[in-house]
């Protein structure tokens, strides 16, 4: 009996899973079920094992990182999703790899870790975005947006998704010609450059990503949209000392969850204290379902230092300390799960390149990122949350009719990709 049997025999019922040793005798746990991969898995050495038993989540990204992890029938996005099949977190089911204690210094360590001064906010994206641009523009769609997509249609390209996901984040903007626009955390421009073509507004895109800044202006001066669209590295916290009451508009997409629970209270006091008396602003986030939790430790040590995932309360509890109202808020359940699968597919395509741009060890380490987030939002915890958030009452229509019409009306435009949007 392997050292593993206590653990995957608990773990493993739908589905089969065979476990080669390193002396070649096999375990299989398990049973095949319609839906459920059938995958084999093979281990160079016991201490790789051992790991998975010291650190089950850690422990099997490191063994496979290595090498010492491989999959012989199957890939890495069939074998975390079988886990993550077996223990679905909508009918109570959890891995149960940590004590009550254990998770206890887990949400310690996550707190900790989060605080995210300026200096550290400044090394932790520049841990994950300045791997360089080129590794970015092999997996995501051709504007580059580094966010969960809209997934009005299931037949839809990645592309298309992400049109969708830009003209309904817009729509709920309530956009208005000469208005100032703030997008905290910009990523490489295509949101703010899309909004200034579907409206005749002023953007300013804010980003700690040198990587990300280059790029962005030279898309804006590409796109003929300079004059309107600004790009600069600067921490919100500094703007919203340097700007405070400037802008009638906010969007914030895939950012919050780099700000850290430590930070919540300031993140929306910067954001209240940088729009006008009638200000919007659309938070588009990822969320943790139920209550507040923990960022696990191969995220935190190898992807998102410094990140967290904030449940809806903990959001909603931090914007109430600001006095911003919750006007509009949508769960977007199952649309990262089919973004990031997206994502699967064409970095498993540009192994080759990935491979000789980053080494053999980063392409297993980020196939196994994404195909662990693919299984979180699937049938782990995760979703995203489209909150939109107004200074007053009055700052919006009543009804929320405008989003649609609006959205619509973006849609049959011949382009809204950021950089080549036209009329």
């Amino acid at each position: 009996m392997s050292i593993l049997r206590p653990f995957l025999s608990r773990i493993v019922r739908q589905g089969r899973l065979t476990v080669v040793a390193p002396d070649g005798t096999t375990e299989i746990f398990g049973q095949s079920a319609p839906g459920y991969p059938d995958i084999t898995i093979r281990f160079a050495h016991k201490a790789a094992m051992r790991r998975i038993i010291l650190d089950p989540r850690l422990g099997a990204a490191e063994a496979f990182m290595d090498g010492d992890l491989e999959l012989v029938d199957g890939d890495i996005m069939d074998f975390i999703g079988l886990i993550r099949m077996n223990t679905p977190w909508d009918r109570g089911e959890k891995l149960k790899d940590k004590t009550r204690v254990g998770e206890w210094f887990d949400g310690i360590k996550t707190r900790l870790n989060s605080i995210n001064r300026r200096r550290q906010s400044r090394a932790n994206v520049a841990h994950h975005y300045d791997t360089g641009n080129d590794l970015y523009r092999l997996f995501l769609d051709e504007d580059m947006q580094y966010s969960c997509a809209y997934w009005s249609r299931p037949d839809m390209t990645l592309d298309e998704a992400q049109v969708a996901k830009k003209a309904h984040i817009a729509a709920k903007l309530a956009l208005k010609p000469g208005q100032r626009i703030l997008d905290i955390g910009c990523g490489w421009g295509g949101m703010a450059i899309t909004l200034a073509k579907l409206e005749q507004v002023e953007v300013l895109g804010i980003t700690l990503s040198e990587e990300q800044l280059a790029l962005a202006r030279q898309r804006a001066k590409d796109a003929g949209v300079a004059d309107r669209v600004r790009f600069e590295l600067i921490d919100y916290r500094d703007l919203a000392e340097r700007e405070p009451g400037r802008f009638d508009r906010i969007v914030s997409v895939g950012m919050f969850e780099h700000v850290g629970a430590a930070n919540f209270e300031t993140f929306f006091r910067a954001a209240a204290n940088l729009m006008t008396a009638d200000g919007v602003m659309l938070l588009h986030t990822i969320g943790r379902f139920g209550g507040p939790g923990a960022t696990d430790a191969f995220t935190r040590k190898y992807i998102f230092p410094g990140g967290y995932i904030p449940a809806l309360s903990e959001t909603l509890a931090a914007s109430e300390k600001s006095r911003l109202i919750a006007t509009d808020v949508e769960t977007l359940r199952l649309h990262y799960a089919l973004t990031l699968r997206q994502w699967y597919v064409r970095t498993v395509a540009h192994e080759g390149e990935i491979v000789a741009m980053m080494g053999a060890r980063f392409f297993r380490m980020w196939t196994f990122y994404l195909a662990g987030a693919t299984a979180a939002f699937e049938s782990g915890g995760m979703g995203n949350y489209q909150i939109q958030f107004a200074r007053s009452r009055h700052a919006l229509p009543l009804t929320r009719d405008y989003m649609g019409e609006a959205e619509k009306s973006y849609l049959q435009r011949r382009d809204v990709k950021g950089g080549r949007t036209s009329a």
